[in-house]
């Protein structure tokens, strides 16, 4: 699991309850079913009408991405392809075929198989790069929903206030036996201090809505969204190592020239760690 990810979530809910008990408020203020009810619903609603049934179903196996640890590393794959291309310079790329089982990306293992069965490199590449393409679309699908649900949750909230608002100077008014005209001529026939805590009461109610919207928004929604991007972001790039080195397999490139190429993709400062990692190996 990805602790960050826990850590951050934990760390809100804390802090928000830090601020509550600091300035001497109670939970059970902050606490209201029918206003979560109508923030949580309706985004969720509105999502519904955005999304195809298709994609939001796959946001529940999109979400746990956020919270699983990344496996494996950029010079994981480049070792396992300069083995690899020591192998195929040797006795072809068909000598491959036995350890394909082996291989636990799909991705991988799809593509070195077409490598040991295409012959045309260019067909190849593309087909690559196709696959490599219609997985960035399904990855932004699902940081998508959870934008988007970020700009919801807050237009919710909003809703739910003006909605409590709107029903709060109607009972006002009511109970003062009318309109505002009303209001003011029997100002003096009922208790204005008990009105007035009344209409406080009834704005701080009705403002929940907003602090749940904004809540869910930035606290949930919008981190998630944030999360799966950088996932996909690695992701998409180990795809982009996974292409070169087949293309090398494919090539017959020497291990050497496969691991210099693919090390390009690595950021400096990790090579320099991976060459001092290197006589402690040996």
């Amino acid at each position: 699991m990805d602790i960050a990810t826990l850590i951050g979530l934990i760390a809100g809910i804390v802090l928000i309850v830090f601020s509550i008990a600091g300035k001497e408020g109670e939970a059970a203020y902050f606490w209201d079913f029918s206003s979560l009810l109508l923030v949580l619903g309706g985004t969720i609603a509105a999502t519904f009408v955005n999304y195809p049934m298709k994609n939001l179903w796959s946001v529940f196996r999109v979400v746990k991405n956020a919270f699983k640890r990344t496996d494996g590393s950029y010079q994981d794959i480049i070792d396992q392809f300069a083995d690899m291309a020591s192998k195929a310079r040797k006795s072809g790329l068909i000598a491959l075929e036995p350890d394909l089982p082996k291989i636990q990306d799909n991705f991988m293992r799809k593509g070195i198989e077409l490598a040991i069965n295409e012959k045309d490199q260019e067909r190849l590449r593309n087909y690559l790069n196709l696959e490599l393409s219609n997985i960035q679309k399904r990855h932004v699908i699902g940081q998508e929903i959870f934008f988007y649900m970020g700009t919801y949750a807050p237009a919710f909230g909003m809703v739910g206030t003006i909605v409590g608002l709107i029903i709060m100077m109607k009972n006002f008014t009511m109970q003062g036996g009318g309109g505002s005209l009303n209001i003011i001529s029997n100002a003096f026939q009922f208790d204005m201090a008990s009105q007035l805590k009344t209409l406080l009461g009834g704005m701080g109610l009705a403002l929940l809505t907003t602090f749940y919207g904004l809540l869910l928004a930035n606290l949930i929604f919008i981190p998630l969204g944030g999360k799966l991007k950088r996932r996909s972001e690695e992701e998409i790039m180990l795809k982009e190592i996974m292409i070169e080195g087949i293309l090398c397999l494919h090539n017959r490139d020497h291990p050497l020239v496969v691991r210099e190429k693919l090390n390009t993709f690595v950021p400096l400062k990790k090579r320099r760690e991976e060459k001092q990692k290197q006589p402690a190996k040996q």
